[in-house]
C-alpha cells in the first residue's frame, strides 16, 4: 500500500496566455499540480493558503482526487495570482504580473496528524518556509525540495540548507548552473550532491530530465508530444509524478528512482496537453501506464 505525501507550497489562480489559446484565473500554484500528479499513485496531504476568494469548485475538484486538504487555510484576502505569457518557445514564461495577496504572509503549520507523513516534497516557495516545515515534521523517509532562480539569488544561504537536509534536489538547468557557477550540468549536478542530497534531478523541459547520484547518472527524453497548449506546471507535476511513485513503491534505490522520473515525466508530459489541470482532471490510471510504456520503448536499444 502506497505511503502518503505531504506537499507544502503554493495554490494559485493563473491567467496564461500561449501561441494556442487564453485562459482567465484558472486553477494553479506548485502545490496544485505536484498534488493532482502525485495523488494517482500515493494518498496526498497538502498545506498551502488561499483567499476567500478561492472558488469552492476548485476545492471540491482537489477533495475528489482524494487529496486531504486539512492543511489548506482560508485566510481574509485575495488569493495568490499569476499572470504569464509564452510566446512558441514554451519553455521561457513571461510574467506579466504577480499579486502574491494571502500568500505574502504564508506561515506553513503543519497539522499534528501530518507531521509523521513519510514522503515530503516542498515545492517552490521561499527558503525560510520550507526550513519552518522542515523544523516541524518528523523525519521523513524521504525529502524532495524545489526552489528557484530568485531564491538562489536572494537567499542563498537558505536554498543551501535546504539541500543539506533534502533527499532529492529538483532543479532546472539554469538554476543549477545559477547555483554552483558551473556550465557543464553533470558537473554541477555532483557539486550540488556535495551540498548534501543523495540524488540531483535536472529538469529540462521538452527535452526530459537528468538524474545524478553519487554512483550513477540517467538521462530520460522529453516525450514527443504533437499537442501542446499551456506548459504551465509541468516542472511540479514531474515533481509530483515522482514522489508519488516513490511513495507508492517504497523504494528509493537507483533503479526505482530512474522509474520515479519517467513517472514524472508522463505526468508533465499530459499536464501540457491542455491549459491548467484539465487534462490532469480527465486522465486515468490506463492513459498513464499507457504512457510509460511508450516511454520505455522510445528509451530502448539493443547493447
Amino acid at each position: 500500500m502506497a505511503e502518503p505525501v505531504l506537499i507544502v507550497g503554493s495554490i494559485a489562480l493563473d491567467s496564461v496566455e500561449t501561441p494556442f489559446g487564453q485562459e482567465v484565473e484558472v486553477l494553479g500554484g506548485a502545490a496544485t499540480y505536484a498534488s493532482i500528479a502525485a495523488s494517482f499513485l500515493a494518498p496526498v496531504r497538502v498545506v498551502g493558503v488561499v483567499g476567500q476568494d478561492f472558488p469552492q469548485g476548485y476545492l471540491d475538484l482537489l477533495a475528489s482526487k482524494g487529496i486531504d486538504l486539512e492543511g489548506v487555510r482560508a485566510e481574509p484576502g485575495r488569493t495568490f495570482r499569476w499572470v504569464g505569457r509564452y510566446d512558441y518557445d514554451l519553455n521561457v514564461a513571461h510574467t506579466i504580473n504577480t499579486e502574491l495577496n494571502v500568500f505574502e504572509h504564508f506561515r506553513p503549520e503543519i497539522p499534528e496528524g501530518y507531521r509523521t507523513t513519510p514522503y515530503l516534497f516542498l515545492a517552490n516557495i521561499d527558503p525560510t518556509l520550507q526550513l519552518r516545515v522542515l523544523d516541524q515534521v518528523n523525519k521523513p523517509a524521504l525529502t524532495a525540495s524545489d526552489t528557484m532562480n530568485f531564491w538562489i539569488n536572494g537567499k542563498r544561504d537558505q536554498v543551501i540548507e535546504v539541500l543539506r537536509r533534502s533527499d532529492v534536489s529538483l532543479l532546472n538547468d539554469a538554476e543549477v548552473r545559477m547555483l554552483t557557477g558551473t556550465a557543464n550540468l553533470v558537473t554541477a549536478a555532483r557539486q550540488v550532491l556535495d551540498l548534501g542530497p543523495s540524488c540531483t534531478v535536472i529538469k529540462k523541459g521538452e527535452h526530459g530530465a537528468v538524474m545524478c547520484t553519487n554512483t550513477s547518472y540517467f538521462a530520460a527524453p522529453g516525450y514527443p508530444l504533437e499537442v501542446v497548449k499551456d506548459p504551465t506546471g509541468a516542472g511540479d507535476a514531474f515533481a509530483g509524478g515522482l514522489i508519488g511513485y516513490l511513495a507508492y513503491t517504497g523504494d528509493a534505490s537507483d533503479g526505482n528512482l530512474r522509474k520515479a522520473i519517467v513517472y514524472g515525466s508522463v505526468l508533465a508530459s499530459f499536464t501540457v496537453e491542455d491549459f491548467s489541470i484539465r487534462r490532469l482532471e480527465r486522465l486515468t490510471h490506463d492513459e498513464i501506464a499507457e504512457r510509460y510504456q511508450r516511454f520505455h520503448e522510445i528509451a530502448s536499444f539493443e547493447a
